[in-house]
């Protein structure tokens, strides 16, 4: 029997270590086997003998064959327990309620949302006083035992969870989530003093083993004021990685260039995390070079430069001598070199090859994988209206304007034709049944983002059209160009429909009548 991967998972399904369930585990065990007498200590099973958790002397794996051999005609498994020798292995998360209907409390009830807590908890507990640490340790939540270690009348937990239910009513979390967030906050908060902070790493190893939400839990602790983010930076691993191998001398001026890039300073605007990436690898072959002859950048001349520049050309040439002269302007700016050997060295004009459409056949390739409403309306964005990414990732619930049919993309309003209509209403119609509780105002949303009030990523909005080649900057660049060929290749028109800026414009309009052109020169085919 062959598995299929969930749509959405990213994890490879595997065996639960504990019931020896086949699917993907939210942690290190299914989540079954997470809730299956959690606090309790391994021992020796009465039926299989395995050092497990237990309840009533049994594991989880006895119990679900006692099930199965009793096959849902009594509530007792008790009789059936002591006579297992076989087990049934399964897949995980296929198993259905004994009773049918909607699920039910203790009572008898319909169970419903988390319990609303007293109003009189919605103000952080104060003191007159705390005792500062004398050292930092940290505590390993993993040991905890809710039988033993639960304190539900602390202040910081009663607290934490009114935020947990104002946020959660706030960005619509489900049940499930709600539940999770405060078992975890009954974990980390049980113990809680005033002055105390709760790190990521604490909070990662005791929540990641029992199958909760971290990102969640870590928001309400933010809220609170007691979280600390003691991740390192992925632009400090990225940046230490990239560094490696350069000479200390030159490797200094390089990390504060690259670091004033990226967090800006008293005179300079912070850059795109991508704009760093792009410099510095661009450069970082030819910094490997010169570290094995300088130990300083003021040791490079105007010839290692120009000599360098000769053996890259075409946009490799103009994109490393744009990365060298702000890598030399800083250095001179901050006095650790003499000269600018960068200086008067001359980028030169760059042509532009004629931009080619695409081909049908691409199109319709990239039309049939687009098979979920949210690939189909992004699609039709990017091919109709020649959205980019970054604008389709922004958009919100109040820029489609379905009575008077119009689209606001990044500001312009642009005429909501069919096609883009009907898919607009069809994803609308599924984000409504699948999130109908979510307060994320953003057209385009998913798992995360319904929890969340952000966009969506970028790799999710292109995810869909990877490794075609009809991909979404190219859908949206052959728009354009369509609107060239039938309207007339002129910059102004492409301009005031697309909001392209003068150069940009003036390309599309070449390319535009070069083809057209070329079309007039071949003359009509017989």
């Amino acid at each position: 029997m062959a598995y299929v991967l969930p749509a959405g998972k990213c994890k490879p399904p595997t065996s639960c270590p504990d019931c020896f369930g086949w699917g993907v585990l939210p942690g290190r065990a299914c989540s079954a086997c997470q809730s299956f007498r959690r606090n309790d200590e391994p021992s020796e099973c009465g039926g299989c003998h395995r050092m497990v958790r237990l309840k009533k002397g049994y594991c989880r794996l006895c119990w679900h064959q006692a099930s199965q051999d009793a096959k849902g005609e009594v509530t007792v498994l008790q009789p059936y327990l002591e006579k297992v020798r076989h087990h049934q292995l399964f897949l995980i998360n296929l198993h259905r309620p004994r009773q049918p209907g909607p699920p039910v409390g203790r009572n008898g009830r319909r169970r419903g949302r988390p319990r609303t807590p007293d109003p009189a908890l919605a103000f952080p507990p104060t003191s007159g006083w705390f005792q500062p640490p004398l050292f930092e340790a940290h505590r390993d939540f993993t040991r905890f035992d809710r039988r033993k270690h639960a304190r539900l009348d602390n202040p910081w937990l009663a607290w934490a969870r009114h935020v947990s239910h104002r946020l959660g009513e706030a960005h619509g979390w489900p049940r499930r989530v709600r539940l999770d967030v405060d078992r975890a906050l009954v974990i980390v908060l049980s113990g809680h003093i005033e002055g105390e902070v709760v790190q990521y790493s604490e909070l990662f190893r005791a929540l990641r083993s029992r199958g909760l939400s971290i990102e969640r839990t870590a928001e309400v602790l933010d809220h609170i004021g007691v979280f600390l983010d003691d991740r390192p930076s992925s632009f400090d691993l990225w940046l230490e990685r990239k560094l490696d191998g350069i000479a200390a001398g030159i490797r200094r001026d390089v990390e504060a260039w690259a670091r004033l890039l990226h967090d800006g300073g008293p005179r300079s605007q912070p850059r795109d995390v991508h704009t760093v990436w792009g410099y510095l690898n661009r450069i970082r072959p030819v910094l490997l070079e010169w570290s094995n002859r300088y130990d300083h950048l003021r040791e490079v001349t105007r010839h290692d430069i120009r000599s360098h520049l000769s053996t890259v050309h075409g946009t490799q040439r103009k994109h490393t001598l744009v990365a060298l002269r702000s890598l030399f302007a800083r250095a001179k700016k901050n006095g650790t070199i003499f000269k600018n050997p960068t200086s008067r060295i001359r980028v030169g004009q760059q042509e532009h090859d004629i931009i080619q459409p695409l081909a049908p056949g691409h199109v319709q390739s990239s039309i049939a994988v687009a098979a979920r409403p949210a690939d189909r309306l992004v699609l039709a964005l990017a091919a109709v209206h020649a959205a980019r990414p970054g604008a389709i990732r922004r958009l919100q619930l109040d820029d489609l304007d379905i009575g008077n049919r119009r689209l606001v993309i990044d500001g312009r309003v642009r005429p909501l034709d069919e096609l883009t209509l009907q898919l607009a209403l069809a994803w609308l119609d599924y984000r409504r049944r699948r999130w109908p509780d979510t307060a994320n105002l953003h057209l385009l949303i998913n798992k995360h983002t319904a929890l969340e009030t952000g966009p969506i990523s970028g790799v999710s909005v292109s995810a869909a059209l990877r490794g075609q080649t009809a991909t979404l900057e190219r859908l949206r660049v052959d728009r354009q160009l369509e609107e060239a060929l039938v309207h007339g290749p002129d910059p102004l028109h492409l301009a005031e429909i697309f909001g392209l800026a003068e150069k940009t414009a003036i390309r599309y309009a070449d390319s535009a009548r070069a083809l057209l052109e070329q079309a007039a020169e071949a003359g009509p085919v017989s």
